[in-house]
């Protein structure tokens, strides 16, 4: 859990795309919530009291498990990671991809079961390709999901 119980924004910091934490720090400083980005390598971050990072280990899960641990019930987490997503969801917040896909209780079970079902085709060998590159549409997207959440969790 968060040291506070004022909702926040927490950042799978790893791989979220540049263009994606420069949205994320201008919000910050424009509504005044709390983000917190989480990676296990150093990042630089603006000056701001709103921005905070946590460094963790190098290893598998280790981000995602220091998220999972601080979320707070409606915390919002920026991620693209299915399982991430999953558990964010199942501890009672919202997961928001950088490419602006909203993950939910309607819809999370699905993308995980699609997920896997990839993770199968490409071990046996298919080449399946990578994700396009984040585009005008994708940032788009993100920023109207984003200021929909942020409108709804204003302090």
């Amino acid at each position: 859990m968060s040291s506070t119980n004022k909702t926040q924004i927490w950042v799978d910091a790893d791989a979220c795309p540049v263009v994606i934490k420069e949205i994320l720090f201008k919000a910050a400083n424009r509504t005044q919530i709390q983000i917190t980005l989480i990676a296990n390598h150093a990042l630089h971050l603006p000056p701001s009291r709103y921005l905070n990072f946590i460094q963790v280990h190098s290893g598998f899960d280790v981000a995602d498990n220091e998220i999972v641990k601080r979320l707070n019930v409606n915390d919002l987490v920026i991620t693209s990671d299915i399982p991430l997503a999953d558990e964010v969801i199942s501890k009672g917040g919202l997961a928001l991809s950088p490419r602006g896909e909203l993950f939910n209780a309607g819809n999370i079970k699905s993308k995980l079961s699609m997920r896997d079902f990839m993770d199968v085709i490409r071990s046996s060998g298919v080449q399946t390709g990578g994700p396009a590159p984040l585009n005008q549409a994708d940032r788009q997207t993100f920023a109207k999901h984003l200021d929909h959440w942020l409108n709804r969790h204003k302090s």
